[in-house]
């Protein structure tokens, strides 16, 4: 079940988040009624960002070996075309 919080029980209620969190639920926080923050476990969070980590080490690692670099215009261009040519 998704647990939707006031961000006051951060304060208040912080083993109760703690121990949701710690079971793999993310807990969502709200103030004035929207939301404002999700708070997940190391673990989750890992779980959640180890993909992206791996390939900017991936990526590190290639431009150690290169001396090619590209401008920011070079990039953005070709993403655009490679995007542009997906869509026809």
């Amino acid at each position: 079940m998704i647990q939707i919080r006031p961000v006051s029980d951060l304060r208040n209620k912080f083993a109760d988040i703690e121990k949701t969190v710690q079971n793999g639920e993310p807990v969502y926080l709200t103030k004035n009624g929207y939301g404002t923050m999700v708070v997940l476990s190391v673990e989750a969070y890992s779980k959640l960002t180890e993909d992206v980590e791996h390939a900017l080490n991936v990526a590190d690692r290639l431009a150690e070996e290169s001396n090619v670099r590209y401008s920011h215009d070079e990039v953005f261009s070709k993403i655009r075309r490679t995007l542009n040519d997906e869509n026809l």
